[in-house]
């Protein structure tokens, strides 16, 4: 308390004052708990704005990502939700970033190129460091689109068959769609049958072993699946080889499922491969199981020969491989079909079974083929006496055509066009 006359304290000091000095009245133990209390939320409900602000746009960008890459896999797996009769089980799926799959083929290199097909290119990759696989990726001009490519992934991701290929993971991102299979070391059957080299490595007990292993697949795949599945693709170069020759079928694109009681179906769209399509299917866009037996015909007669179904250098007489091993066998020189580079002293007994069960599922008419349990009982054991295969008349009468031609015959006559329909 100051009772003396005022003075200016500053000004004071300048001309010999003393100093002087200020008792204030000290801050209570309350008044400092009182600051506490106001300071302290004050700075906590700061923090745990920003907190909250920093989290928010973490989440919002993480859900844009996730949003874009589920726009992408609806896109490509929606279309299947309800037709697949597989219904809401496609999310458990495998699914693979893009990143890893350009880590794992080092970035598509071409030293890790397998092959190139209708679907696009395939390459070898090493998946996290220790599983090796093969990459299967959609080229943007291929034919086959989003609903080949669901298609495949749906129906594989759902078969577990020994001779049936594994999927082990798929990938959508953008305009890239990539399939992810376990690696097959000895490539595809193709492979080995069009390279003289490599043909000699198949000998008979391999061959026989081969046509039987795509036997009792396609008998899953019709009959002992969830769901009846036609393949409609089924040829050489889809038969994959492991390392100890075991024969995978792949390739499912074109596959379709079959629900309920449903055996036979139309399609306006006609797919797959021709010489390996039966005359139904490529001429009236009909297939059933009984597609797919023809299809396996073709297979099983080229793996026996060495052949391809429209290979004509060695039997040009005939226009294709049916009509000559049809022909070989009405002679009784079945034998002679069999590939060169087969060793001598494969069991005949094996041999003459494969053609006359391979004649039996190319006939033209679809309730004469064999079903897919029947060729694998017969193939395993002969147990079942077989019938006498008909003589394949559309590729006759096509040939027969083909000579008319060749005379030299260029006017058009409406009445010599016939419309063959299997009997």
């Amino acid at each position: 308390m100051w009772t003396g006359e005022l003075i200016d304290v500053e000004k004071g000091r300048t001309i010999g004052y003393e100093n002087l000095y200020l008792r204030l009245a000290a801050l209570s133990s309350k008044g400092r708990k009182s600051i506490v209390i106001k300071v302290i939320p004050a700075i906590s409900a700061s923090v745990l704005l920003i907190l909250l602000l920093a989290c928010l746009v973490w989440f919002r960008k993480l859900k844009g990502k996730h949003d874009k890459e589920g726009r992408s896999k609806r896109l490509i797996m929606g279309g299947l939700r309800i037709s697949d009769g597989l219904g809401e089980e496609t999310h458990e799926l495998p699914f693979i970033s893009f990143e890893e799959i350009v880590a794992a083929t080092n970035n598509f290199s071409m030293s890790n190129l397998l092959g190139e097909g209708g679907f696009g290119k395939v390459y070898k990759g090493l998946l996290r460091g220790n599983k090796e696989v093969a990459v299967k990726r959609l080229s943007r001009g291929s034919g086959q689109g989003a609903i080949e490519f669901s298609n495949e992934v749906v129906v594989i991701a759902k078969l577990q068959h020994k001779n049936l290929v594994r999927l082990v993971c798929y990938c959508v991102q953008g305009d890239e769609k990539l399939l992810i299979y376990e690696y097959q070391p000895n490539k595809s059957l193709d492979t080995f049958l069009l390279n003289s080299e490599k043909k000699s490595m198949l000998h008979w007990p391999t061959r026989f072993n081969i046509i039987k292993g795509v036997a009792r697949g396609l008998l899953y795949l019709h009959q002992d699946s969830r769901l009846m599945i036609i393949h409609r693709d089924l040829k050489t170069s889809n038969i994959l080889l492991d390392g100890d020759m075991n024969p995978k079928i792949s390739d499912f694109g074109m596959a379709r499922i079959f629900g309920g009681d449903e055996q036979q179906a139309n399609t306006n769209r006609v797919v797959g491969t021709y010489g390996y399509m039966s005359p139904e299917y490529a001429m009236e866009g009909l297939f059933s199981v009984k597609s797919d037996v023809y299809s396996f015909g073709v297979l099983l007669l080229e793996t026996v020969s060495g052949l391809r179904i429209s290979s004509t250098e060695n039997i040009k007489e005939f226009p294709n491989l049916i009509i000559y091993a049809w022909s070989l066998w009405k002679e009784g020189l079945a034998m002679d079909l069999v590939d060169p580079s087969v060793p001598e002293g494969c069991s005949n007994e094996d041999v003459l079974c494969c053609i006359h069960v391979g004649l039996l599922c190319v006939q033209d008419d679809p309730d004469a083929r064999p079903l897919m349990s029947t060729v694998v009982s017969t193939l395993e054991s002969r147990s079942t006496p077989l019938a006498r295969p008909d003589k394949p008349l559309y590729f006759s009468q096509r040939n027969k055509a083909a000579k008319r031609a060749d005379y030299g015959e260029d006017s058009v006559d409406m009445e010599a066009l016939t419309v063959l329909e299997g009997r």
